[in-house]
């Protein structure tokens, strides 16, 4: 049995982030102006109504959806955006006939999305300091746990950029799906406020889970418990290893 080729994983991982690189101000500013304008609007504009949610300050509240936000949009922006580019190219077919099995390939491009997202979130928890005071309760599992949800929806991301037949499609999912339910997820607010027959349709939605485990790693509390949430994230995970392994045992728009 042949070793991993960790040459070619490399070439592919160097190749994605040197692509981060060319646009380093752009995917690293924007989020943070963005970020600093929710602390802004929601933060003190709100946070000023709002005394406390579970003994947490407001302003320090919303910082773990904040991050989960943006972690999610870019990690999945990155992903497809990068399986799609050669798609769209043509040069599938050179990666495709290199010597990279399935999951040599799948290393390469999410863990260099990942790794993106990873930075991005780090980089938005330091802006998040300059405007609170913010405790972390759990710091191994607030890194474990964002390495979990990058690599979760940089997978996810991974499965749409080889759906998506046009640029367009690439947007639809994230705007119109993604950002919605995280919106809805509890970002900026605490499901046990919300009335009996919303919080259990809310319950309903996977980023739920996700802002909740991220959100107990800060203050050691959440809406759903801790094993609940890491169980949910798990389950979507194996979902999108299962999408991966079916589109490269069918060869699904890879070879059309």
């Amino acid at each position: 049995m042949t070793g991993i080729n960790w040459h070619g994983i490399a070439a592919i991982y160097r190749f994605e982030l040197a692509r981060f690189r060319r646009t380093l101000a752009t995917s690293l500013l924007t989020p943070v102006i963005t970020t600093a304008l929710y602390f802004v609007v929601f933060g003190s504009a709100i946070g000023g109504r709002i005394d406390a949610i579970d003994g947490v300050p407001y302003g320090a509240f919303i910082v773990p959806g904040l991050i989960l936000l943006s972690m999610l949009t870019e990690g999945i922006g990155n992903a497809s955006f990068g399986i799609y580019l050669p798609k769209w190219s043509g040069t599938i077919y050179e990666l495709l006939s290199a010597p990279l099995s399935p999951v040599e390939t799948v290393i390469a491009y999410v863990g260099a999305a990942a790794t993106k997202s990873m930075i991005l979130g780090l980089v938005i928890l330091a802006t998040a300091h300059l405007f609170v005071a913010l405790p972390i309760a759990h710091p191994v599992y607030m890194v474990a746990f964002m390495v979990l949800t990058a690599v979760t929806f940089c997978l996810f991301g991974f499965v749409l950029g080889i759906w998506a037949n046009s640029f367009e499609q690439l947007q639809i999912i994230p705007l119109l799906v993604v950002t919605p339910l995280t919106f809805l997820g509890g970002t900026f607010y605490s499901i046990s406020m919300l009335p009996p027959a919303w919080r259990t349709a809310a319950l309903f939605n996977p980023i739920v889970y996700l802002i909740s485990g991220f959100r107990w790693t800060f203050f050691g509390k959440g809406d759903v418990s801790i094993g609940l949430s890491l169980a949910m994230t798990g389950l979507f995970l194996l979902l999108c290893l299962a999408a991966v392994a079916a589109v490269f045992r069918t060869g699904w728009r890879l070879k059309s």
